[in-house]
């Protein structure tokens, strides 16, 4: 008996009825994208993140003098449907998913003056976010539906948490030092994204640096130690008011868990930075999950 784990998507063909479903995702329909999870009312449909998962063939990414060959499970990431840079044969296929930014708390244009993003899908957050989005394409396929709502909703924080690490990678203005302080100091603040009292002197303090000069390094990545923070918070917020198992909580007690003393501040913030309100969000979101039977 074969006690060891699944072996990585790259080293292990697809069985025929799941690789000939994945050969339909990858011609796609329409746009050609599976698109993960519908934007909420109230905000830009084409604020979103197009990733392209490659399935077989030969194809390479060009950014600047040097090229990459992509192995079957890459990711591609990109701010528009077709990745800049992107060579294949003929035989090449790639399933291309978009999923709304509301959902990845990142920025477009942070994708886009990145030049696009790649990661290995045999290894860290890459291969996790690979299978996922394997499985999803492929049970998309096969009911011919949405992707369930649960599974979804996993796709795209695992494909947050991938976009921001390649974000952070490529932060060319910041080498060596103030890189690896900077990311430690967001680590720091999400650890204590709870506390009301979390404030610039709070953070300056624990990496034991001045806060003039936690600001100048916040300032370089074009916000203030304030934005960040708060953006973070409310990115919290929106995650718990849309999972199921919190839709019974008010509204103010999601926001106060999350460092937010003001209920009406908490819900301006909200607005300006999802294009809905929190209340909005939350009756949204217990729709959707309703329209979803469970698989």
């Amino acid at each position: 008996m074969n006690q060891s784990g699944p072996s990585p998507l790259p080293a292990t063909p697809a069985p025929e009825a799941e690789a000939h479903l994945l050969g339909q995702a990858a011609r796609g329909g329409g746009n050609g994208c599976i698109d993960i999870l519908p934007p909420p009312p109230g905000t830009d449909p084409e604020d979103c993140l197009y990733v392209a998962l490659h399935v077989h063939g030969a194809a390479s990414v060009r950014r600047g003098d040097a090229s990459t060959v992509l192995a079957p499970g890459d990711l591609l990431i990109s701010a528009t449907p077709h990745p800049a840079g992107l060579l294949r044969d003929s035989d090449c296929r790639m399933v291309r998913f978009r999923v709304p930014c509301f959902y990845l708390g990142v920025r477009q244009s942070d994708v886009r003056r990145a030049g696009g993003l790649m990661a290995r899908g045999n290894e860290g957050i890459g291969s996790l976010a690979s299978r996922f989005l394997h499985t999803l394409a492929t049970r998309t396929r096969a009911h011919r539906a949405r992707p369930h709502h649960h599974l979804a909703l996993s796709a795209s924080d695992i494909v947050a948490i991938l976009v921001t690490e390649l974000l952070d990678r490529e932060d060319p203005e910041h080498p060596n030092g103030p890189a690896e302080l900077l990311s430690r100091i967001r680590v720091h603040i999400e650890q204590n994204l709870a506390d009301p009292n979390l404030s610039p002197g709070s953070i300056a303090r624990s990496q034991h640096i001045s806060v003039r000069y936690l600001h100048k390094l916040f300032q370089q990545d074009g916000m203030t130690v304030g934005q960040w923070v708060r953006r973070r918070r409310l990115d919290a917020c929106r995650r718990e008011l849309g999972r199921p198992s919190r839709r019974q909580a008010s509204v103010s007690a999601v926001a106060h868990r999350w460092g937010f003393v003001s209920h009406s501040h908490f819900s301006r913030a909200f607005r300006e930075a999802f294009g809905i309100s929190p209340r909005e969000w939350q009756a949204y979101a217990t729709r959707t999950e309703g329209d979803h039977p469970a698989s």
